[in-house]
């Protein structure tokens, strides 16, 4: 890492800090619930339970999180987590393999590592909960809801007022399109066709969610996919910082999903969705994201090494393994959904502004 880039990412994470510590202030959460939906990126333990490689209920995962291990990607909160506190929630949204009656009036959590927008997407990992799976889970809380609330209309209109946060896609593309010795997707679709075929199921998802009663939507975009430690690994650069035809194929995702948002508002006037430029914020102005080498070591697979011993400067890096931001990346994501810090940060508006509507 140069200097002039060394520099550059300890000022920004100085930054978001301070942003945090000085929006973490609400005495009562800004919404009434908030729920979750996505991958690794989210999951909070939802995979601790199914036979599966992609899980993390194991050191090095969780050694900076208040409870230790809990099945988080990382070693620390996720993004999600951050923005649950930066929405004023005192407690973390539960994950929903474990979430008790008395929790779910908050908001539920249904990540799932190596869950994709397709049903097949991360299959040969093992288990996962596809986007489809946690619709359907979703639709179960709300029979909950219903039923403890003992007032439909009620429930209806409490609905209405949480927050839905959607981060999903990327094993779509890791766990799917880029292995074309296990999934047929490479050879069916060019990267174009691909992208659309994604935001067009996607958009049915999102579409099923607004039945269920939600209207404010955080959606976020993909990440640079190819500047992560274990695609770099896997694929080679050719010289340059990052395997670029990998981020040339998401950044087609990412343009027709943020025209997917621009549409859904349109169409659902009485709704609101707002896109999240993961790939603007982890990379200001296209710089690259530094340093990209992973603070634990990792298996084939890109995930830590079961009980090895991390980097001790975690505070100071980029990637925790293979594929996860580490808990500074996260609460740099985080703050900069939560608050924009640049105009590209998040469209139409941020998360503080769409919890206020």
């Amino acid at each position: 890492m140069t200097r002039e880039l060394s520099l550059l990412f300890h000022a920004l994470v100085f930054v978001e800090l301070l942003h945090v510590t000085t929006f973490v202030v609400a005495a009562e959460p800004q919404v009434p619930c908030y729920f979750i939906f996505g991958d690794s990126l989210v999951d909070s333990g939802n995979n601790n339970g199914l036979t599966t490689k992609a899980k993390a209920n194991y050191q090095p995962y969780g050694i900076d999180f208040p409870q230790g291990v809990s099945g988080r990607f990382t070693n620390g909160r996720t993004v999600a987590d951050i923005i649950g506190q930066l929405l004023g929630f005192s407690k973390f949204i539960p994950p929903y393999a474990t979430a008790t009656d008395q929790e779910i009036s908050t908001g539920v959590n249904y990540g799932s590592g190596s869950a994709g927008i397709r049903e097949e997407s991360g299959s040969h990992l093992g288990d996962r909960i596809s986007m489809d799976r946690q619709l359907h889970n979703h639709e179960k809380t709300i029979s909950r809801l219903s039923a403890l609330q003992d007032n439909k209309t009620f429930t209806d209109e409490y609905l209405k007022k949480c927050i839905y946060l959607s981060n999903i896609g990327s094993n779509d593309y890791i766990n799917n399109y880029l292995i074309p010795s296990i999934y047929p997707t490479n050879n069916t679709y060019t990267s174009d066709q691909y992208a659309l075929v994604l935001v067009q199921q996607y958009s049915q998802q999102l579409k099923t969610i607004y039945n269920m009663g939600a209207r404010k939507f955080a959606v976020f975009g993909l990440g640079q996919i190819g500047c992560t430690p274990a695609e770099i690994t896997r694929f080679g650069t050719g010289g340059k910082p990052c395997v670029e035809w990998i981020n040339n194929a998401v950044n087609l995702f990412n343009d027709k999903l943020k025209s997917l948002v621009t549409e859904l508002n349109s169409d659902y006037q009485d709704a609101r969705f707002t896109f999240i430029n993961l790939t603007g914020i982890s990379a200001p102005q296209g710089a690259v994201p530094v340093p990209n080498a992973p603070c634990c070591q990792v298996r084939d697979d890109g995930q830590c090494v079961q009980d090895s011993n991390p980097c001790l400067l975690r505070a100071l890096t980029v990637f925790y393994d293979g594929f996860h931001p580490s808990e500074i990346s996260n609460t740099v994501i985080a703050t900069r959904s939560y608050i924009s810090m640049s105009p590209t940060d998040t469209y139409p508006y941020d998360i503080s502004h769409l919890a206020r509507l």
